[in-house]
């Protein structure tokens, strides 16, 4: 088994510093910003996102009554179908002033469960990002993975990579519920670190398992030093 999870966030702290928070955290927002771009880096995402910001504004309201054309100005800047996540930026909007009048932190009023099965009648939006949005203001403490963050769990040897996406998130979270705590701030830094570790040294092809600081309790680099 690999070290506990708060001694391997130590030392990734050690190694990269400890991380800012993200500068998007309001919910609908957070939506927006997962949808403005596709399968690109967080640097050109940004750039997509501060153009949605001044095509067409970043509330419910302002994107509703927007041109398309202005929306898919902004898209464009985030990588392929465009024409596709414009459409969904736009029905994200109607969703939200239909049912929180444009106003999507009215959701975190309801019981955990119902506010995030409310978040996940957004486009794109699935647990994982959902739950990353309760974390991020706060609602729950929950140990949020996106993909690279999974990866790096998944490796370390916590839990074991499953038929399918899904599934192995809900492993890999059951396997750590015991030792993720109730510390919202710590959770966020827990997510960002390893997200950024996964990122840049346990990428998918070709990791950096030399290089990695916390190697010594992980079961991927173990079997490849075998």
């Amino acid at each position: 088994m690999p070290p506990p999870l708060r001694e391997i966030i130590r030392q990734l702290t050690s190694y990269y510093g400890r991380p800012k928070l993200p500068e998007v955290t309001d919910p609908f927002e957070m939506i927006l910003w997962e949808n403005v771009g596709y399968l690109i880096s967080d640097e050109r995402r940004a750039k997509a996102f501060e153009a949605l910001r001044e095509k067409a504004g970043l509330t419910a309201a302002s994107i509703a009554a927007a041109p398309r054309q202005a929306i898919l100005e902004a898209t464009r800047l985030g990588g392929m179908l465009p024409e596709t996540r414009a459409d969904r930026i736009r029905l994200s909007a109607e969703l939200a002033l239909s049912e929180f009048d444009g106003d999507l932190r009215r959701a975190f009023e309801r019981p955990v469960p119902l506010a995030k099965k409310a978040l996940k009648q957004y486009p794109t939006i699935g647990d994982p990002a959902a739950e990353k949005i309760l974390l991020y203001n706060g609602v729950a403490p929950i140990l949020a993975l996106d993909s690279n963050g999974l990866r790096v769990v998944v490796r370390l040897g916590y839990s074991e990579e499953r038929k399918n996406y899904g599934a192995t998130y809900r492993g890999a979270k059951q396997a750590l519920a015991e030792q993720i705590g109730t510390d919202c701030a710590w959770l966020m830094e827990a997510h960002q670190l390893l997200r950024r570790h996964g990122q840049e040294l346990c990428r998918r092809n070709e990791p950096a398992c030399r290089a990695c600081p916390v190697a010594e309790g992980c079961n991927y680099a173990r079997l490849q030093r075998a």
